[in-house]
C-alpha cells in the first residue's frame, strides 16, 4: 500500500466520521472523531465473531503506519506550531512561573508518582513488570494534550487566565516529558547512565537548547517575513520553519517540540504585529486553522483505529481501568501542590485545581511514546494500559470538562454578585 493510499483511506475516514458527528452526535470534534473510529473498530471485531474478517484489512493498513513516526516526527510539529501561533505572549508572561512549574516540576512529580504507583498496582495484580518500564509509563502518560482540550475550554467560556495556564502548560510539558522519557529509555537500553548530573545535562541540552534554537529559527523566519509581502510565500516560509526546524532540532538533539512552540510564539506575536500585512495575517490564520483541524481529525481517527491492534485480555484491560484513578490522583497532586504554594502570593480562579486536573487530557503523544518502547510483552501490555487511559481521558473527561468549566463560571458569578451586595 502506497503512502497516497494510506492518506486517502485516513482522510476518507476522517471526513466520514466528522460528517456523522456533525449531523448526528454534535460532540466536540476530537471526541466525535475518536468515538466514530472506536465504534468502527468495535464493529469490525464484532463481525469477526461471525466469520466476516474485514478487520484483517484494517490491521494491514495500521501495520503500514508507524504511529510513533507519524505523530512525533510528523504531525506534532505542525499541531504545536498551530497551537502556539494563537497564544498571546503578554498573557503567557503574566502566568509564566505557574506554567513553568507545572510543565517541569509538575510533570516530574506526576511521572514519579504514576511510575511507583503503577509498579505496586501491577505487582498486586500479578503482572511482573520491571520498575524501569513503570517509570517509562509514568513519563509517557504525564504530558497533557493541548489539542484535545483547548476547543472544549473555549466553547465552555473558560476564564482567559485559566485557558492560558492550561494551554501554556500543555504546549511545554510535551517537550519536558519527551526528555524524561528518552533518558529512561536510554537507561533501559544501556546507552545512558541516569545520574542527577547526566539528567541535568540532558535537560539543559534538550530543553534550554530547544528554547534557544526555537528563538534562532523563529527570528530567522521573522526577518524573511518582514522583507516580503506575499501571503503565499509567507505561508510557505512558516511551513518550512516548522518542518525544517523540527528536523534540525532532532538532528542536533535539541527538544524539537519546545523549539517549535517557541518559534510559533515568536511568529504569532512579533511576526503578526511587525512582519505581516493584515491580508497575510488573515490568510495565515485561516491556513493554519484548517491544517490544525485536518491533522487533528486524522490523529484522532488513528487513535480510534489502534483498538484493532491491542492485546484485548480482560486482566490487562482491568489493569488499564485501575490505572485511571492513579493517573488522575497524580495529576491532582502535581497540580494542587504548586498552585497551593502560588496561592500564598497570587489569586487564582475558583476551581482552578479541579479544572486543571480534570481538563488535563491525554492523547496521541502518549500512544506514540509507548509504541517507541522496545518490542516485547512489556510494550504490548503498556500499550493497552495507555490506550485505556487515553480513551477514558478523551471520551469521559473530554465530554464533561465543559460542564465542569461552566459550573465553575456560575459559582464565580454567584460569589461576585454576593460581593457586590
Amino acid at each position: 500500500m502506497t503512502l497516497f493510499d494510506i492518506a486517502a483511506v485516513l482522510l476518507g475516514f476522517a471526513a466520514l466520521f466528522g460528517y456523522l458527528n456533525l449531523r448526528l452526535f454534535r460532540l466536540p470534534s476530537t471526541v466525535g472523531l475518536m468515538l466514530g473510529a472506536l465504534l468502527f473498530s468495535l464493529s469490525l471485531l464484532l463481525l469477526a465473531r461471525f466469520g466476516i474478517h474485514f478487520e484483517d484489512q484494517a490491521r494491514a493498513l495500521l501495520g503500514e503506519i508507524d504511529f510513533t513516526d507519524t505523530v512525533l516526527h510528523g504531525m506534532l510539529s505542525f499541531l504545536l506550531f498551530a497551537g502556539a501561533l494563537h497564544i498571546d505572549l503578554n498573557d503567557l508572561r503574566r502566568h509564566q512561573w505557574v506554567i513553568l512549574v507545572l510543565a517541569t516540576v509538575g510533570v516530574l512529580c506526576s511521572a514519579l508518582m504514576i511510575g511507583l504507583g503503577s509498579w505496586y498496582l501491577f505487582a498486586w495484580m500479578g503482572f511482573d513488570l520491571p520498575l524501569i518500564y513503570c517509570l517509562l509509563f509514568g513519563a509517557l502518560i504525564s504530558p497533557t494534550d493541548p489539542i484535545a482540550v483547548l476547543g472544549i475550554l473555549k466553547s465552555a467560556g473558560a476564564p482567559r487566565a485559566l485557558e492560558i495556564k492550561i494551554a501554556g502548560e500543555s504546549l511545554f510539558n510535551d517537550g519536558v516529558a519527551v526528555v524524561l522519557f528518552l533518558a529512561l529509555l536510554g537507561l533501559l537500553e544501556g546507552g545512558f547512565e541516569l545520574t542527577p548530573a547526566s539528567l541535568g545535562l540532558l535537560f539543559l541540552q534538550e530543553a534550554v537548547g530547544g528554547v534557544l534554537f526555537g528563538l534562532a529559527i523563529g527570528y530567522g523566519a521573522y526577518l524573511l517575513l518582514h522583507s516580503v509581502d506575499d501571503y503565499a510565500v509567507e505561508i510557505t516560509i512558516t511551513l518550512a520553519l516548522v518542518a525544517g526546524g523540527y528536523a534540525l532540532a532532532e538532528h542536533w538533539h535539541f527538544s524539537a517540540p519546545i523549539a517549535i512552540v517557541v518559534a510559533g510564539l515568536l511568529i504569532g506575536n512579533h511576526g503578526r504585529r511587525f512582519a505581516m500585512s493584515e491580508r497575510t495575517v488573515e490568510h495565515l490564520d485561516s491556513f493554519w486553522a484548517l491544517l490544525d483541524e485536518l491533522l487533528n481529525a486524522v490523529l484522532f481517527v488513528l487513535i480510534g483505529l489502534e483498538l484493532l491492534v491491542l492485546q484485548l485480555q480482560w486482566s490487562v484491560l482491568l489493569a488499564g481501568v485501575l490505572v485511571v484513578p492513579l493517573v488522575l490522583m497524580a495529576r491532582l497532586v502535581s497540580v494542587g501542590l504548586p498552585i497551593g504554594l502560588f496561592r500564598l502570593r497570587r489569586r487564582f480562579e475558583p476551581g482552578s485545581v479541579a479544572i486543571l486536573t480534570w481538563g488535563g487530557l491525554r492523547g496521541g503523544i502518549s500512544i506514540a511514546l509507548v509504541l517507541a518502547l522496545p518490542a516485547g510483552i512489556e510494550r504490548e501490555f503498556l500499550l493497552t494500559v495507555t490506550y485505556c487511559v487515553v480513551v477514558f481521558s478523551i471520551l469521559v473527561q473530554g465530554l464533561t470538562t465543559g460542564r465542569l468549566v461552566r459550573s465553575m463560571v456560575v459559582v464565580k458569578n454567584m460569589v461576585g454578585k454576593r460581593g457586590d451586595l
